[in-house]
């Protein structure tokens, strides 16, 4: 029998090198089915590596669970073979990952780590055991992480590190620093200790050589994201913009490799088919010989992987490091869609529409690409997803909320109102089809409802929009920048019982405006601070709060759409205050960066102030150019207007009411993906983080996990 056994692992090792992972499951399987009397230790290692391939190439769950279990069985009766042990452990913890059942994964784990304590010293070396170690805790990190218990995840992850550190293995510490920043990042409990957590991250980084960061091209995304998501929070746009230009030079340069590497193996497949015909034959070709191990060579120097099956799911996958750090944080076409979307957050804000035009539509191409490779088209709904694709596919489906989520910004910014229509409308057919993977992107919806309406001056719509997001969000920031939305529509309704409503909205948040992590509602919260100030004829308290928000928001968050509305308000205070050659500088400086940003609402604001500029200072033919200039633009802007009023799904989208969601009955989706939560779209730090019960959808990479393939049984 043994021969026999020999004889099918030979043909399972084939047939997988083929990446025919179903003929190697069969050949496995006929070993584990044909009755025959196994040892112990090859049924074991038999069922483990099914197991794998399993969980690897198939949503065959229940089939690795039942093969796992009986594995752990026959090893109770096995003295020895602490490795197949830990193996055994590692994959059952996998299995139950992605199930979504967390709690038998924790006491797996604790069981594995139980064991791993107790062991007989001289049974294991120390390096083996340490690098158990590391796996164990990693995985225990990220099933805590998912019940919210923060705290032990960092411990769990500390412990890891510890063990990587004792190794003196620095790929394994930078990613346990690396995922202790994520966890931080994701529940920023306190500033301090983030920027601490930031902090090592880049000086373990930094002190590797630039052939180690070019080997740990995984985790030089990994972290340089995280380091963005960061900046980008505390409002550092300079540091952050450093950042993005490294993620970019690094994705084309991956992208780069990509190709060179496809075009290799294209000519290494085409030998080798050669190769294997002569064989057929019997007869020898030097020349291809000779050819198939230079190609064999150019591919290791391209890729750093020494064998070539294990070259297998290089094109989906960017490995954190070499081993013994296997494999991932996310897809490739994940991580490219995630650097296309940070050029577009930082590019957004500078009035750069060209170019995050074409960024959204590659990243939106990427994703929409993946989500039809997991059966994930126009039609589909929850619960058409296989089990084990719900994780992938919710932080798809979540990426691709965040770039339709800009695209509106950015059309409400040009006033294409139809464009910003149709995305808004595309957020509405993901999120009816998704309501539970998406849940927390229903106040963004919500927000950008509001803002739609607001555009089309459907004031008392907007500001019920906005304040239904409030409702709908946890997050103390979403919640103080909606309130601040909904004051600016109702101060633009004009009347004293709405100025009265603004009142009451941005009081609270005023006092409590230095307590955000960053400037981005600050600035908000003083610019409408002062649209109310101006109301009340407070015309002198107004122009020193809006100065003040100027700064802060022209020197930390370098968004010309804010800086022009508040040049444009500044402008006119200064022309109430008769101090006519300011106002004439500031609101010309506003013109251009209106012009600039494509913002004809903005542009026709400050045209009609200079209007009165122009008639105060008796400039009769400035006058009259601008009222003539003015006047072309509002017909612009009211042509635009109509079109979108004319539409069919204008009213659908400012009417009063929420989005209705029938409610699914089947798979519970939140056991997989996280229960909903309150998304921030903005700063999109917690993809790759497996969410909480109440938080969102993302996740830690195992350590241990095997080649994710696209590729089913």
């Amino acid at each position: 029998m043994d021969a026999v056994a020999e004889g099918l692992w030979i043909l399972a090792d084939d047939s997988e090198r083929r990446r025919d992972f179903g003929a190697a499951v069969k050949c496995l399987e006929a070993l584990c089915q044909s009755g025959a009397s196994l040892l112990p230790l090859v049924e074991i290692r038999t069922r483990l590596r099914l197991a794998s391939l399993l969980l690897s190439h198939s949503h065959n769950l229940k089939h690795a669970k039942s093969h796992l279990e009986r594995a752990l069985l026959l090893l109770q009766s096995t003295p020895a073979a602490l490795p197949l042990k830990f193996r055994a452990h590692s994959l059952l913890s996998r299995c139950y990952d992605r199930t979504g059942n967390v709690a038998k994964q924790k006491q797996i784990l604790i069981r594995a780590l139980t064991l791993l304590r107790s062991a007989d010293p001289s049974a294991l070396p120390p390096s083996a055991a340490l690098l158990w170690s590391c796996n164990f805790q990693s995985q225990f990190a990220s099933a805590l992480a998912i019940e919210a218990d923060y705290p032990a995840a960092l411990k769990a992850l500390a412990e890891g590190f510890s063990a990587a550190t004792e190794l003196r293995v620095p790929e394994l510490q930078m990613f346990f620093a690396s995922s202790s920043l994520h966890i931080h990042l994701f529940h920023w409990d306190d500033p301090g200790t983030v920027e601490a957590a930031a902090r090592q991250s880049d000086e373990l980084w930094a002190s590797f050589t630039p052939d180690m960061k070019e080997r740990c091209r995984g985790l030089l995304f990994y972290n340089e994201l995280l380091q963005t998501f960061f900046l980008l929070r505390v409002c550092d746009y300079k540091g952050a913009t450093q950042r993005v230009d490294k993620l970019d030079a690094a994705m084309k340069a991956d992208q780069k490799q990509l190709s060179l590497v496809q075009g290799l193996v294209e000519q290494l497949n085409s030998v080798n088919q050669g190769l294997e015909q002569l064989n057929s034959q019997r007869r020898s070709n030097t020349a291809l010989r000779e050819k198939q191990e230079l190609l064999q060579e150019q591919l290791r120097a391209a890729t750093g992987i020494d064998a070539t099956e294990e070259m297998l799911g290089f094109e989906e996958k960017i490995p954190l490091a070499p081993p013994p750090l296997d494999g991932e944080w996310l897809p490739r076409s994940a991580v490219y869609a995630l650097v296309d979307l940070v050029v577009v957050m930082m590019g957004r804000p500078k009035g750069v529409f060209k170019e995050c035009g074409k960024r959204i539509q590659s990243g939106m191409n990427l994703i929409r690409e993946e989500l039809r490779k997991i059966g994930i088209g126009d039609n589909q709904r929850e619960m058409d997803i296989q089990h084990s694709d719900i994780f992938i596919a919710s932080q798809y489906l979540l990426l691709l909320m965040q770039f339709l989520e800009n695209k509106v910004a950015i059309e409400l910014t040009r006033s294409d109102f139809v464009e910003a229509q149709e995305a808004i409308l595309q957020m509405k057919s993901w999120f009816i089809r998704f309501p539970t993977m998406l849940q927390g992107c229903e106040s963004i919806i919500e927000m950008l409802r509001g803002q739609y309406a607001h555009s089309v001056a459907c004031f008392p719509e907007a500001s019920f929009h906005f304040l239904e997001a409030t409702k709908l969000t946890k997050s103390k920031s979403m919640q103080s920048m909606c309130q601040i939305y909904a004051a600016v529509s109702y101060i633009c309704n004009g009347d004293a019982e709405s100025s009265s409503l603004a009142l009451d909205l941005v009081g609270p948040v005023y006092k409590i405006m230095d307590s955000f992590v960053g400037v981005r509602e600050k600035t908000c919260i003083v610019f409408a601070y002062g649209l109310l100030l101006m109301r009340q004829h407070n015309l002198q308290e107004a122009r020193s709060r809006l100065a003040s928000g100027l700064k802060i928001a022209h020197q930390q968050l370098g968004n010309i759409q804010l800086v022009s509305q508040y040049l444009t308000i500044l402008g006119a205070l200064a022309l109430q205050l008769h101090d006519t050659e300011q106002a004439r500088e500031i609101l010309k400086s506003s013109l251009t960066l209106a012009k600039t940003l494509y913002d004809v609402p903005t542009q026709i604001w400050v045209l009609s102030v200079l209007t009165d500029l122009y008639k105060e200072l008796g400039e009769r033919k400035n006058e009259m150019d601008n009222s003539e200039y003015e006047q072309k633009k509002e017909d612009d802007l009211q042509k635009r207007l109509f079109e979108a009023h004319s539409r069919a799904h204008h009213i659908e989208l400012i009417e009063k009411v929420r989005f209705q969601v029938q409610p699914h009955h089947g798979i519970d989706i939140r056991q997989v993906a996280g229960e909903p939560t309150n998304v921030d779209l903005d700063i999109p730090e917690s993809i790759g983080l497996k969410a909480p019960m109440t938080s969102s959808v993302s996740r830690l990479i195992d350590i241990n996990s095997v080649k994710r393939r696209k590729k089913r049984i």
